[in-house]
């Protein structure tokens, strides 16, 4: 099989290059190692006709294009769905952002007035060099909530104390939810912030589709072959090499019943993990590649399916989990995104969200280790009654964060200059392929740029300045033209 170009990953940066290369006209092989679903991250697990969403996504979007990509692809299936969230502490549920009175409300006085007094020698007593998360908080939100409102969540996501995280990230991500504002004014303290200031952290509504992300992606690659595009499912690049005379590209596809494809290529595109595109191109021969490419670390992440008798407990989309004595991070409530989620009426489905690492023992756990694990945990936070469980499924995530440490810029300048030097017509697209944490529109404009200079024969579109201006992603309006980044949690120095 020749075609012009090869695309490793069915990812939404994968997809979106396929596509849009597919309907110039253009001749695209997509090799996928998923038997069932493409999407990556994005994919919805369909069990038993509940869709479970692999880590919960908002279709909104500050790029007009990518906004507009969406509706091209679902139309009308494409729903407006309430935006709802809160923060779990000490038995209750917080607003999210914080208002003040639902704060105090919950809290209660003495609580307050220790938050107040924390803040007030924070002021007092401010970290003067700060370098870290945690100093970065205290300084702008007194001590008492830190530990109330970001040390756990935090330290169960990145798996880092929060002394250890970069105080960069802080001043990004955190930059809207006024914890000050809301509850020192409640005493009368402090000068309320002009209307303008007033921080637009979190957008009110977003789009959905009905099924879930994994719908529109499903219909993405029906439309691609549709277009002439082929979709290798079940299937992995064995070995990829590249002509230096010819500059073609030449691999071998195998899929999971053993049979060989050889896949010619003018172009390949791939949004697998940097380090695994490494090893399948032979670029670990070079010694300075081969220790950056082991340097980069990821974050991985499991989300247990909890099917329940009865209606739901909660309507938020999920809960954040400020409870250290629980290892769940977050809780979706999956009938919130869509009600077609969620098949029978008289149930509900819950995603417990677990933070961790390949291999740790969270990761090596049975699946019916986990499962209970899952029910004692939510009946244990109040949240849903064991008993009234009656089904569950385990959907594992590999490197669903890319780590940002000390040492990850470096590392991915050392893998791209290598792989610049040795391939031609070599495109690295998405987040795992880029080793970027961007959310799926980022991606996307990746794959959308890298079709644009595939289809013009240049490099005029910058792949890696897509994110550079670092706003936290639901602040502003949707089709801004803006795309920005969510920067990612840096292990200082």
């Amino acid at each position: 099989m020749h075609v012009e170009t090869l695309i490793i990953g069915a990812g939404p940066a994968g997809l979106t290059t396929a596509y849009e290369l597919t309907k110039a006209g253009r001749s695209v092989a997509m090799v996928e190692r998923d038997t069932f679903y493409v999407g990556g991250i994005s994919r919805t697990v369909n069990y038993k006709g509940y869709r479970f969403d692999i880590g919960g996504h908002r279709f909104f979007s500050k790029s007009a294009e990518v906004e507009a990509w969406w509706t091209e692809i679902m139309g009308d299936e494409m729903l407006q769905r309430p935006r709802s969230s809160r923060i779990y502490y000490n038995s209750k549920l917080f607003d999210y952002p914080l208002r003040a009175g639902d704060a105090l409300s919950k809290l209660g006085p003495v609580e307050a007035l220790r938050c107040v007094l924390s803040y007030g020698w924070a002021q007092l007593r401010p970290y003067k060099n700060v370098v870290s998360f945690e100093q970065w908080v205290v300084n702008n939100f007194g001590r008492r909530l830190f530990q109330i409102f970001f040390k756990t969540y935090t330290e169960k996501v990145w798996g880092m104390d929060c002394n250890d995280i970069s105080a960069d990230w802080a001043a990004q991500r955190i930059k809207g939810l006024n914890l000050y504002q809301a509850i020192i004014q409640s005493f009368g303290l402090g000068k309320p912030k002009a209307h303008d200031d007033v921080i637009k952290t979190l957008i009110n509504s977003f789009r959905y589709p009905r099924l879930g992300p994994g719908q529109m992606w499903e219909r993405t690659r029906d439309k691609i072959v549709a277009q002439g595009g082929k979709v290798m499912m079940g299937s992995t690049v064995t070995t990829i090499s590249q002509h230096h005379g010819t500059g073609q590209w030449v691999a071998i596809v195998t899929d999971a019943h053993g049979k060989e494809t050889k896949v010619t290529a003018d172009h390949v595109v791939s949004t697998a993990a940097i380090n695994e595109l490494v090893k399948m191109l032979g670029a670990d021969n070079d010694a300075a590649v081969a220790a950056a490419s082991k340097g980069l670390r990821y974050r991985d992440f499991l989300i247990i399916g909890l099917i329940t008798r009865g209606k739901e407990s909660f309507d938020d989309n999920w809960i954040y989990i400020h409870d250290p004595s629980v290892k769940v991070g977050r809780i979706q409530n999956f009938k919130s995104w869509s009600p077609d989620m969620v098949p029978d009426p008289d149930t509900a489905c819950y995603g417990m969200e677990y933070f961790c690492n390949a291999g740790d023992d969270t990761w090596d756990m049975a699946d019916a280790d986990l499962i209970a694990r899952a029910k004692f945990e939510i009946g244990k936070l109040g949240l849903a009654n064991p008993d009234d469980i009656v089904d569950a499924s385990v959907v594992r995530q590999p490197k669903a964060y890319p780590v940002y440490d000390d040492t990850y810029k470096i590392n991915v300048d050392t893998i791209t200059e290598g792989l610049a030097e040795q391939f031609k017509n070599m495109h690295l697209a998405g987040r795992n392929g880029m080793h970027k944490y961007n959310n799926q529109d980022h991606a996307m404009m990746t794959g959308i740029l890298t079709a644009k200079n595939i289809i013009a024969g240049t490099e005029a579109h910058d792949v890696w300045t897509v994110n550079e201006d670092a706003e936290y992603h639901e602040g502003g309006q949707a089709g801004a033209d803006k795309i920005e980044e969510r920067l990612v949690p840096r292990r200082i120095a």
